[in-house]
């Protein structure tokens, strides 16, 4: 199972809907647009939430809980570098109607950036892999190594980029196939008045080490996203859906996510 990386921040809770600790129209859309930056100079808390079913599942669900914590560091004038957790817990249903849970492989991403970026806004940096699973279904026994890259736009309302990464197996037994994943997750966010933005963050994933026909997975949706505020504690609430036009052949085909996420702005560099 592929972990999914953190990005496309979302969505709509009404039942937490509150004014933002932010005030006026200006400051929402900002604080929208920076928690819509993977890369961006902001400490957040991510929870987010798959559920797939259809396709090979059938009326079974599969569930993928991701912890995320995402923090800048500061390493000079110039530079940040961004660090992403990434914990997935899992519910996996197997063939004779009990399920399997457990954690997944954690990944660590890295990202080096600029603090004041131009229009053109970029990443670069290490992602790893480590074999800390506890559910058999998805343990690769691996630890993997590969590079991961941001890069977006910010121009007006929208917010557009891509998060890209492949992993390779550098050691570890082998639980399987070796790991070679390749990721892909192209974001649009289209921002509108009070907090709220038209999303759509699909992740695109190929894994080299299946037969040709069943590498590849390609999700096709849409969703929203909404800033708010519990107290004076701003987060971000999302809810998006995707179908999975093309995927293997034991793959759900379809997926909804959900993301709750605690912002925390940081008002000096």
């Amino acid at each position: 199972m592929r972990r999914k990386p953190w990005l496309g921040v979302a969505v709509a809770a009404s039942a937490l809907a509150a004014t933002p600790r932010t005030s006026g129209a200006q400051d929402e859309t900002a604080l929208a647009k920076a928690s819509q930056n993977p890369i961006g100079n902001l400490t957040s808390f991510p929870l987010q939430f798959n559920y797939n079913s259809g396709g090979a599942l059938g009326s079974r669900t599969s569930f993928l809980l991701n912890v995320q914590p995402v923090m800048p560091l500061s390493l000079d004038k110039r530079w940040l570098l961004i660090s992403r957790t990434i914990v997935p817990y899992t519910s996996v249903p197997i063939a004779d109607g009990t399920r399997v849970t457990g954690i997944a492989d954690i990944q660590q991403q890295l990202y080096f950036t600029l603090k004041n970026p131009g229009k053109f806004v970029w990443g670069l940096g290490p992602i790893f892999s480590v074999p800390s699973a506890t559910n058999d279904v998805v343990r690769t026994g691996q630890w993997a190594l590969g590079p991961t890259a941001v890069m977006l736009v910010s121009p007006g309302r929208w917010v557009i980029g891509a998060l890209a990464n492949n992993l390779w197996r550098i050691a570890g037994v082998n639980n399987g196939p070796d790991v070679n994943q390749f990721l892909v997750q192209p974001f649009i966010n289209f921002n509108i008045p009070k907090g709220w933005a038209i999303v759509t963050a699909p992740i695109i994933t190929a894994n080299w080490s299946a037969a040709e026909d069943e590498r590849w997975t390609l999700p096709v949706g849409i969703g929203l996203s909404k800033i708010s505020a519990i107290g004076r504690q701003p987060v971000s609430l999302g809810a998006q859906y995707y179908h999975n036009a093309k995927r293997p052949s034991t793959a759900g085909s379809d997926q909804f996510r959900f993301q709750f996420t605690l912002l925390y702005p940081i008002t000096s560099r």
